[in-house]
This record gives C-alpha cells, sequence and structure tokens, in this order.
C-alpha cells in the first residue's frame, strides 16, 4: 500500500535539500525511507525527476508517494530449495520462475526469503540480518519471473563483502534470454540512461537524450542462435538496474519472448500466416513468463578468497521452447 503527498514549498530564503525537506513535513518519513522513494522514481519536483540533492526552489511543487507497510509476521515455509553450493558464510541457489526473492507488499509468503529461513532453522545457523529481518540474507535480487542463480550471506561480514563485489562490478554474472526477432549485431553493447516510468511507477523507461536524470545501464550481448522469428542471446551485465535487460532489449525492438510488462507477448517483426499465429500461440502457453534466466554467477569467496564459478541448466520451459524452435534454425 502507498500513501500520496503533495507539498507546496515557499518562498524559502535558504537553501534546503529535497530529502531533508521531505522528512520534516512527512510524519514518520526516514531520510533512508526518503532517499530510497527518490531513487526508484516515486518523488517528482514539478513533474519531473530529481536527486536526493536536489535545492528547493520557492514555489516548487512536490509529489511523493511512500510505501505504507503492513505489520507481517514473516514465517519460515518448508519450501524446497535448489542449493548449489553451500558453506558455513554462504550459499548459493537457484531461484524458479515464478517465487519472489524476498517478502513485501502483498507477498509476505511463498518467497526465497521463507524458504531460506526454514532451511537456515533446522540447520540451527543464521542468516544475515544487514538488510532488514525480511530480506534474511539477500544479497541481491531476480524478478519473480527471472529463474537463476543467487547468493545468500549468512552473517553480516560476509553480505557486506559481498555487497562491495557487487558495487565495484566484481560480479561474473550472465543471463540467457529468447526474444524476439533477430539483432543486427551478433555481438554489441546496448548503454543507456534508466528511470521510473513517468506514466507507470511499476515500470523502467529508457530516458532520451534531452531528459535529465536516470542511472546509466550497461549490457553486454552476444547472439548464440538465430530461428525463424526467435533468437537466444547471451547477456553479461556492467550495471544492475531494475528491470535493465528487459528494458533494454525492449527498447530496441527485441523483447524477451513472453514478456507481458515490456512487450513481449506480441510478435515483433513477424508476418503472420494462420499457421505460424497457431504456433507463436503454443509457444506462449508454453512460456507464461519471460524467457529469462541468470546462468551464470561467479565471484571470490568473500572469506577463503577462492574463485567460485557456478553455471545452471536452462530451466525445462525455456529448453523446450528451444527444442520446438531449432529444426527452424534461421539460415537453414
Amino acid at each position: 500500500m502507498e500513501k500520496n503527498y503533495k507539498l507546496s514549498v515557499p518562498n524559502i530564503k535558504d537553501k534546503q535539500r529535497l530529502d531533508k525537506y521531505i522528512t520534516v513535513f512527512v510524519e514518520n518519513a526516514t531520510r533512508t525511507k526518503v532517499q530510497k522513494a527518490i531513487n526508484r522514481g516515486n518523488v517528482l519536483v514539478n513533474g519531473n525527476f530529481v536527486k536526493s540533492n536536489y535545492i528547493l526552489k520557492p514555489y516548487d511543487e512536490i509529489e511523493i508517494e511512500l510505501p505504507v507497510p503492513d505489520k507481517q509476521e514473516i514465517l519460515p515455509e518448508n519450501i524446497p530449495l535448489n542449493i548449489v553450493f553451500e558453506d558455513e558464510y554462504l550459499m548459493v541457489v537457484n531461484k524458479p520462475a515464478g517465487m519472489v526473492t524476498h517478502p513485501a507488499y502483498r507477498n509476505y509468503s511463498g518467497t526465497l526469503v521463507n524458504a531460506i529461513m526454514y532451511y537456515a532453522d533446522n540447520k540451527r545457523e543464521t542468516l544475515s540480518s544487514m538488510n532488514g529481518f525480511e530480506r534474511a540474507g539477500i544479497v541481491h535480487r531476480l524478478d519473480k519471473d527471472t529463474s537463476g542463480l543467487l547468493v545468500i550471506a549468512k552473517d553480516e561480514v560476509t553480505h557486506s563483502k559481498l555487497s562491495d563485489l557487487f558495487m565495484k562490478h566484481d560480479i561474473d554474472r550472465e543471463y540467457q534470454s529468447i526474444i524476439w526477432g533477430h539483432l543486427k549485431k551478433k555481438k554489441g553493447v546496448i548503454e543507456s540512461r534508466l528511470a521510473r516510468d513517468k506514466r507507470d511507477r511499476k515500470k523502467v523507461a529508457v530516458l532520451k537524450d534531452d531528459e535529465e536524470g536516470g542511472k546509466v545501464a550497461i549490457t553486454m550481448f552476444t547472439v548464440l542462435e538465430e530461428y525463424e522469428y526467435l533468437s537466444l542471446i547471451k547477456l553479461k551485465l556492467k550495471t544492475g538496474r531494475t528491470h535493465q535487460i528487459r528494458v533494454h532489449l525492449s527498447n530496441s525492438g527485441h523483447p524477451v519472448f513472453g514478456d507481458e510488462t515490456y512487450g513481449g507477448r506480441v510478435p515483433h517483426s513477424v508476418n503472420l500466416t494462420n499457421n505460424l499465429r497457431s504456433q507463436i500461440n503454443n509457444l506462449l502457453d508454453l512460456m507464461p513468463r519471460q524467457a529469462l534466466h541468470a546462468k551464470v554467477l561467479g565471484f571470490v569467496h568473500p572469506r577463503s578468497k577462492e574463485k567460485l564459478y557456478f553455471e545452471s541448466e536452462l530451466p525445462q520451459d525455456m529448453q523446450n521452447i528451444i527444442s520446438i524452435l531449432k529444426p527452424n534454425k534461421a539460415g537453414k
């Protein structure tokens, strides 16, 4: 649940930062909470996205959307885990599609956190609480309908060191995705600035050159296979922005197959015959989510300094799509 606020700045004389100003005038709004809302694009000044350190001007109009969390008890749940690696400091799990990473509004049950809490309780082990009890051990996240590898920290020191690796981009992460159409280049880089979509706060959008704000996002891609109207590609991230891969591919005209949010459930650059329409509908029935998988995760162990590298198979739904498409490889 979110609560909306509107503030009109009077004819102020002193310089005041946006984040500090909001904490004064909005009840129970901590500076951390406000800064997170600004970074998510949930705060507008005169209808525009700005940064936390924006200096307010007289008569600025501020629109704010802050989450109002329900007080819910987060309970351990006996949910099967696919554990790829584990030691006394961390574990790497292969998250299935359809599982939310951590509890949030309307998703307090059935998440990865519920599962790892149960697992840790049974082994009488702890999980890092660095990011709060509701994100026990979670160092990074995957979208609900993205499958693949995640690392979980068991203590705060390990968590902090892993977070630093992510911040410095010293993590080897590789995704594979089935996308619509054929990319013009077999290998390349997509770079843009991303921000919350002004028309839909749940989505992310690529900013135009004349638009201010946003965060730089860099995605590297390599085409692995091309089929009649879809492709299998490999992706590596230099940044880790929300929905980065999905937004970049959609903006390029080649959305992730099955991605309802970013146009992946509508054929792109396909001349639809009745037979082809029927085949596409059958494939979409087999892929009720975005065809995106976090396949590789590699990093230096923050305690032992050992180089760890993990690779997971594509999930069955993506394998099924590929097996149907392979007889119709492009160029055959």
